[in-house]
């Protein structure tokens, strides 16, 4: 670490403190140089996931976006926003979990699918006619007809 003063690479940490929230530490620091003071912050960077669409285009991953579509398949139905919540933020540990920071949307598709599919199937047929982009009444039906068995 390079003093801010001098920009001395001779500096050694006189106190360390994690933050109340776990998220970071916080570090005073001594220059053995010009025996300034000053203060540096330890944190997790946060990796940002890339989706791969469907026309090979990539933009980075908008929780948001995938909120308001999981919201729209939900509506009128049992599902709460608690139940919602829950659904992105283990989506959002299983994308960080993998072993590429670069995930096709087709992937968190299924997932999403698979999880609404556990808490509320017309949500979930909602949910799937979209993604799966059924093209009549005949791919809808067959979709039906699989979650009955």
């Amino acid at each position: 670490m390079f003093c801010p003063y001098c920009t001395s690479a001779e500096t050694e940490v006189v106190e360390t403190r994690v933050s109340e929230d776990g998220g970071s530490i916080r570090r005073r620091r001594n220059c053995v140089s010009c025996t300034k003071r000053f203060t540096t912050y330890e944190r997790i960077e946060n990796v940002t996931l890339v989706v791969i669409k469907k026309d090979g285009k990539r933009e980075q991953f908008n929780r948001e976006k995938l909120k308001n579509g999981i919201l729209k398949s939900c509506e009128k139905t049992s599902v709460t926003l608690e139940q919602i919540n829950n659904i992105l933020d283990e989506i959002g540990r299983e994308l960080k979990n993998k072993d590429s920071v670069e995930i096709e949307s087709k992937k968190i598709g299924q997932i999403v699918a698979a999880k609404l599919k556990e808490i509320d199937k017309v949500a979930y047929i909602r949910f799937a006619s979209v993604f799966e982009r059924f093209l009549d009444l005949e791919d809808f039906e067959k979709e039906l007809k699989r979650l009955i068995k």
